[in-house]
């Protein structure tokens, strides 16, 4: 069940958002937030954005993009992230990443069978790359575009998605192994949280080219819980021992990385949250039809990297669209 459209209280009047109802869990009622344009529909094609962790939709240049190449954008903010994120919640807490179908279905659907539009592609960034990977895993692009049918999408989209644990051999075999333990005995735990550096990097507030609110995508981010990870792993997992992604891909990550837990020169001019060489490892065994791209001078979101870095990266999304759709 589905909210009517309201102003976005976060991009302001010419943005709308409406809740998608997701039923109770033991911290009460759970929704996630579809945004889109205010003036609705006006294309054939759309784009589904799916943000990654500690994050929220805001990026507004990046929609503008799509919408000057002729594809409604849309986007969705997961529950207990952003938008969807209320007081009493544990923030980006999920203990089995195929809960996220319910959310995902549902907006696949409605811009689908309700607006409607003959052509859907999913835009996935870090986190939700892997949950948008796993989502496609299996969807039929023949499915009929009809009401009741399996959502589905026509191509997927992947902005430096998260293949792999961002650390030393030991930590992605033992470490996990032990984290999956902890998890089934104390799965709020914290076991881990994010760099401050990559995010102050960012933000206008501490010398970066970007504003957002840092309640919802803060510096450190929010406490690394052992459920959690443990279920990122089982993704991980699950993905890298390969998928059937039956619709064209696109890989798009920065040509190189750099130390995620210090800050150093190159921090606006490398993937300094994930390892690159998993994302191109872990990338042909997605499907069939996968293209990789390397950005040089990419950062991890390669939609805020630094120039001439951000527009090569529209630039790639513009070629292969023009190319495939």
């Amino acid at each position: 069940m589905a909210t009517d459209w309201i102003e976005d209280p976060v991009l302001g009047p010419d943005w709308s958002v409406r809740s998608i109802a997701l039923g109770n869990d033991s911290e009460g009622p759970v929704d996630a937030a579809l945004v889109r344009r205010s003036a609705g529909p006006r294309h054939s094609r759309a784009v589904l954005y799916l943000h990654g962790f500690v994050d929220y939709f805001f990026q507004e240049h990046q929609a503008q993009y799509f919408i000057g190449l002729g594809y409604d954008f849309y986007a969705l903010d997961l529950r207990k992230y952003g938008r969807a994120l209320h007081p009493g919640q544990t923030p980006n807490y999920i203990t089995d990443l195929a809960l996220y179908r319910e959310e995902i279905d549902s907006a696949v659907d409605f811009i689908r069978v309700e607006e409607p539009h003959e052509t859907v592609i999913m835009l996935g960034h870090s986190t939700g790359g892997l949950i948008a990977s796993l989502w496609a895993n299996g969807k039929s692009v023949g499915s009929p575009n009809i009401a009741g049918a399996a959502p589905r999408v026509d191509g997927v989209i992947l902005n430096s998605p998260w293949f792999d644990l961002n650390e030393p051999w030991y930590m992605r075999t033992v470490g996990t192994c032990l984290i999956r333990g902890l998890a089934r005995v104390a799965p709020r735990m914290q076991v881990g949280s994010l760099g401050r550096f990559y995010g102050e990097a960012l933000h206008k507030d501490t010398g970066g080219e970007w504003d957002y609110d840092l309640a919802l995508k803060p510096h450190e981010g929010f406490p690394v819980r052992a459920a959690w990870l443990a279920t990122i792993r089982a993704g991980h997992r699950k993905l890298n021992r390969g998928l059937q992604i039956d619709c064209p891909v696109l890989v798009l990550c920065s040509s190189a990385s750099g130390d995620a837990k210090h800050p150093h020169p190159k921090l606006m001019s490398t993937d300094s949250v994930l390892n690159v060489a998993h994302m191109k490892k872990a990338a042909p065994g997605l499907g069939p039809d996968v293209t990789l791209v390397e950005i040089p001078g990419g950062i991890h979101d390669l939609s805020l990297s630094p120039e001439p870095a951000r527009s090569q990266y529209f630039a790639a999304m513009g070629a292969w669209l023009d190319r495939r759709f």
